[in-house]
């Protein structure tokens, strides 16, 4: 079901993300994004002598090479387009992201690494998705190879129990898909 039917508007701005991720030949795995800003109107900027109406303002890629383990073995960050000539010079510093594990600690790791004038504000933004996209990727992965015998079954929790209200231990959904792992809801 959409949004409700808005108030009569004028479209502004459209920031595009497309994430996907991929199993690689060498069992690593590419995550990637690409983001855009496009606005509805022409924009002054020295830089590139103007900015038509349609053309994107920003446009960056990331690329996250990951292990079965979401440890960062590679980072690529690439800007396209931006509204300074210096924009693309900070890309680099996504390199520091490598050797850390997309997990717990995840956020405060970027922050020290890439927050601020460290990075670029947008790239920065998309590293959120990105980590969320790894396990939506990696996640079936981990699942099969972890409850492949009867034995891990048993003592294995899986990475979804709890991640969500519909993956709540007491849900339905929980009861219906991994009835092992299913719990009566408290009073």
């Amino acid at each position: 079901m959409p949004l409700s039917t808005p108030k009569a508007r004028k479209k502004i701005h459209t920031r595009g993300i497309e994430l996907n991720g991929y199993h690689r030949e060498d069992d690593l795995w590419d995550i990637e994004v690409h983001m855009t800003d496009i606005k509805t109107y022409d924009i002054e900027n020295r830089w590139r002598t103007g900015i038509a109406a349609g053309e994107p303002i920003h446009e960056m890629w990331v690329r996250l090479t990951v292990d079965i383990t979401f440890l960062v073995k590679d980072v690529e960050a690439v800007t396209d387009n931006s509204p300074f000539q210096m924009c693309p010079n900070i890309t680099d510093a996504y390199k520091e992201l490598i050797g850390i594990r997309i997990g717990k600690g995840w956020r405060r790791a970027i922050n020290e690494k890439v927050r601020g004038r460290l990075g670029c504000t947008h790239i920065t933004e998309l590293l959120q998705p990105l980590a969320t996209v790894s396990f939506q990727t990696l996640m079936g992965n981990i699942q099969n190879s972890a409850v492949n015998t009867e034995e891990n079954r048993k003592h294995i929790t899986p990475m979804v129990l709890n991640s969500c209200h519909a993956w709540a231990d007491d849900s339905d959904v929980v009861k219906m898909h991994m009835p092992d792992f299913y719990k009566e809801p408290e009073d």
